[in-house]
């Protein structure tokens, strides 16, 4: 299976985001025809306040931004996981930041929720508290990709190494992460911890990801990119350059069989009761 990454710099106009978003899927999908597409996390919509990110929220299954994907994964007969969107939640007090993927035929085939809340004060001194805007999901998401069995999860995620566990015990093979990963955190962090989730879940690791300035309230602030696609033993078989583009490579089902066959900690993880 050929995988292709999207590695995007988008703002907070969603009109341009979604222009930015076509155009780098069409160009992949003409260049690398790919099994399967990934965007980044908010490709919709990044930055600005409070009211514009409600205003740019969409409702489930009726928006732009979920009509984009839809169109693009039936134009090209390819499975998209769209990154994440952002969706008004019917108290109208919160958003979720929600990953919907589809098939080859524009059916929807999983919805995931980010779980974890970005509430941090990173080393540059910025504060971030999605907690203020955003309501954490819940549960799981896995999905089938023509014999390979896909794991969701969304950027800050990323530091939980239980909830990519629990992905890896519920058959995942390959874990997606859409990411906007700061530059401060991801300079250090980023490229360790996608290598770890991979190495500890023997699974193939794809990681979209954003790149470049946004602004928030007058403040710009940068995003790491580097989106990168890690094998089942760690290694980093291809990363994006700066700005925005796409990186593709090809998933082998035989290579995660032969990795869990040779280290077999899923069969040897002791219960400590604690």
């Amino acid at each position: 299976m050929k995988a292709c990454l999207i590695q995007m710099n988008s703002t907070s106009d969603k009109a341009a985001n979604l222009a930015q978003a076509r155009a780098l899927i069409e160009q992949a999908a003409a260049l690398e025809t790919p099994d399967w597409i990934g965007l980044p996390e908010v490709f919709d919509f990044i930055g600005g306040s409070r009211e514009e990110k409600f205003a740019a929220a969409e409702i489930l299954r009726e928006g732009p931004a979920y009509k984009l994907c839809r169109e693009l994964a039936i134009r090209h007969g390819v499975f998209i996981h769209a990154g994440s969107f952002l969706e008004k939640n019917p108290d109208g007090e919160s958003l979720s930041n929600t990953t919907v993927v589809f098939d080859r035929a524009g059916a929807e085939i999983a919805l995931y929720r980010k779980i974890h809340m970005f509430d941090v004060t990173t080393p540059d001194g910025a504060a971030y508290r999605e907690s203020a805007v955003f309501t954490p999901g819940a549960r799981l998401a896995t999905y089938d990709c023509e014999g390979l069995t896909f794991g969701c999860a969304i950027c800050y995620d990323l530091r939980f190494p239980a909830l990519f566990e629990a992905l890896a015990a519920r058959g995942a093979q390959v874990i997606v992460l859409p990411a906007a990963f700061t530059l401060q955190t991801g300079k250090d962090h980023w490229e360790v911890l996608c290598r770890a989730r991979a190495i500890e879940t023997q699974t193939y690791f794809l990681a979209p990801a954003q790149f470049g300035p946004h602004v928030v309230k007058e403040e710009v602030r940068l995003t790491y990119g580097h989106s990168l696609i890690c094998d089942p033993w760690g290694h980093k078989i291809a990363m994006a350059p700066d700005g925005p583009g796409f990186v593709t490579a090809r998933l082998d089902p035989a290579r995660v069989a032969r990795v869990r066959a040779a280290i077999p900690v899923a069969t040897q993880r002791r219960d400590f009761g604690f």
